[in-house]
């Protein structure tokens, strides 16, 4: 039997969320990490888009679709936090990122930001990720059973290391910076919320600590000596009023930023490889627009020119948006599509469930990157139909950085290789964290000559 999550004020024409609490302790939580599509699509069905349940430790409202979405990130009538909310799953971790800031704060700090992703330090970004996207692509060895997954982690965190931080870290480095941000980050998922050693909870906090010793013994260079990387512009950042960060700030923007661009970026071209692999009518036809542009390593101005890889990268964040949920507390009783929800609740946009919903999207399950053509627009039926970056005050500040970076690498993996799976292949999508292949992507690599 549902029940509510709490009565509507007296008087009020709202409505009660219907919900139920599942497995005593558990929750939904495990049915959620294993089966998010089934358990979204029965939730909607049973108890409409607006609903709760108990997820990790919380009674959570989960909203589902486009509407609701909207009224969540917009948040017009400042009713819903991040920090609060983002703060219980990955806060130890990533500790005060401009994704858990709020209200002014957060409009301070991400005034400062925004000076390190004009288009100059794109463009500058850009220059400074050639050789290196050439370098780690060119270094990959064709043959059987090559995990796509491993390798592309390995070249956006050697890429964000570059770009990002412009410091040379060897193997052994650069595999401790990486597996820390690996245990980072599927810490916010522990059920065990606390740090029993040789779990992820213990491993996170390990992690943090890390990042910080790695990050406070390069920012006094970075400081003096400047650079064009993401570390150094945010050392020198500045208002048109004189604020800048400390380095506190730039510490922690640095350990969000970092694995906010090597995380996500990985999750869609893994994605990307996964379903061309799949449709290899799609793989040549990206890259004959690859070959048609004429260079191997492009230029900024280039990447507008790549339309047919912009549509396989919109619909790869459409299947497999890179950040699942976008959770938020209420901070004050509000509503959603009519209905009571209280402060201090949980509440949570599915953004991986959202991008499949038969409401708004035709054959959701399909690939078929034609949808986001001009002549098609199937995202054009609601602003919020397809939010893989959010939206409102916390629309992701490096959505242009991400959408290059993907656009460059792909560009040099498509003029030197081509790969492939067995027919009927279906990777076993792993959803206990961020989104990634459980299986790490085995593909067939061939080098093109």
């Amino acid at each position: 039997m549902p029940s509510i999550l709490a009565p509507p004020p007296e008087g009020s024409d709202l409505k009660p969320v219907l919900g139920d609490p599942g497995v005593p302790l558990i929750g939904h939580t495990l049915q959620t990490m294993r089966d998010p599509f089934g358990i979204a699509r029965n939730r909607y069905l049973r108890f409409g888009p607006v609903s709760w349940g108990w997820l990790l430790g919380r009674r959570t409202v989960t909203v589902q679709g486009p509407e609701a979405a909207e009224t969540v990130l917009v948040n017009k009538d400042k009713a819903f936090a991040n920090g609060p909310a983002w703060t219980y799953y990955i806060g130890p971790f990533f500790t005060r990122g401009i994704m858990l800031l709020d209200f002014e704060e957060h409009l301070h700090h991400r005034r400062i930001m925004q000076q390190a992703f004009t288009r100059p330090k794109l463009r500058a970004y850009m220059e400074a990720m050639g050789p290196g996207i050439e370098r780690g692509v060119g270094s990959w060895t064709p043959g059987d059973g090559w995990r796509f997954y491993d390798h592309i982690k390995q070249l956006t965190l050697d890429l964000a290391t570059d770009v990002f931080m412009g410091v040379e870290l060897d193997r052994s480095e650069a595999d401790r910076i990486n597996g820390a941000f690996i245990d980072a980050v599927r810490a916010g998922t522990a059920y065990v919320r606390f740090p029993v050693p040789g779990l992820r909870w213990h491993k996170g906090l390990r992690a943090r600590r890390v990042l910080e010793e790695f990050f406070r013994g390069h920012l006094p260079a970075k400081r003096s000596r400047g650079g064009d990387d993401l570390f150094a512009a945010l050392c020198q950042a500045e208002t048109d009023d004189g604020h800048r960060f400390t380095d506190d700030d730039v510490v922690n923007h640095m350990i969000f930023a970092l694995m906010a661009a090597h995380d996500t970026s990985t999750i869609t071209m893994t994605t990307m490889a996964y379903y061309l692999a799949r449709h290899p009518e799609w793989q040549d036809r990206v890259r004959e627009e690859s070959r048609a542009l004429g260079r191997r390593v492009p230029e900024f101005a280039d990447l507008d020119a790549l339309a047919s890889l912009d549509l396989v990268m919109k619909e790869a964040m459409r299947l497999v948006s890179p950040v699942p949920a976008l959770p938020r507390r209420a901070v004050k009783d509000t509503s959603v599509l009519g209905h009571h929800i209280p402060a201090g609740s949980t509440v949570v946009v599915p953004t991986l469930t959202n991008h499949r919903m038969p409401e708004v999207w035709k054959d959701p399950e399909r690939f078929d990157p034609e949808r986001f053509a001009e002549h098609r627009r199937e995202d054009k039926v609601h602003k919020y139909a397809w939010a893989p970056f959010g939206g409102g005050a916390h629309k992701c500040i490096g959505m242009h950085f991400a959408g290059m970076q993907i656009k460059a690498v792909f560009h040099q993996i498509l003029l030197t290789h081509r790969w492939s799976v067995p027919d009927g292949y279906e990777w076993p999508l792993d959803t206990t964290s961020l989104p990634s292949p459980a299986d790490g992507l085995p593909v067939r690599l061939e080098r093109l000559s």
